[in-house]
């Protein structure tokens, strides 16, 4: 019971982050170009984020609301968080020529160290998530379907 309760409060995390995270590029769209074209990407590539990344994030969202591709939305929260953790990373390790800004909304408030744990939180929550619905079967026996006596 508590291993389904912290994969529940897990994808709800998930889901309020990204859900969060799309909706704020798409209500200031202009801003979230900006920011983007800001960043050190070679030209090509920013039109690429730009129209894919928010729909990416609500497709996660989606993923993760339902049981049945719950551990989809797990390895694609995974891979998007990692992606964005590894490109903290090079920012903070001054990979590149100049230092961007941050990301919009409530987080473009945090340093880009804050930044970095905060992606490598729900990279780790991913990680559990995942390891937890992977070995659901081996504690807590399989989920079984309630029968009802008539």
């Amino acid at each position: 019971m508590k291993r389904k309760l912290i994969v529940e409060v897990t994808a709800f995390l998930l889901m309020l982050l990204f859900l969060y995270a799309s909706v704020s590029k798409w209500l200031d769209f202009r801003t979230f170009t900006n920011e983007i074209n800001n960043q050190p990407f070679p030209n090509w590539l920013t039109p690429w984020i730009i129209w894919i990344v928010p729909p990416l994030e609500v497709l996660i969202t989606l993923a993760l609301m339902f049981e049945r591709t719950r551990t989809a939305g797990f390895y694609a929260s995974l891979i998007l968080m990692s992606a964005f953790s590894i490109y903290t990373g090079a920012v903070l390790l001054h990979f590149f020529d100049y230092i961007p800004c941050s990301c919009g909304g409530i987080i473009k408030d945090l340093s880009w160290s804050e930044h970095l744990i905060l992606n490598l939180f729900f990279v780790a929550i991913s990680i559990t998530a995942i390891l937890l619905r992977r070995n659901r079967y081996s504690k807590d026996g399989p989920d079984k379907p309630v029968i009802i006596a008539g």
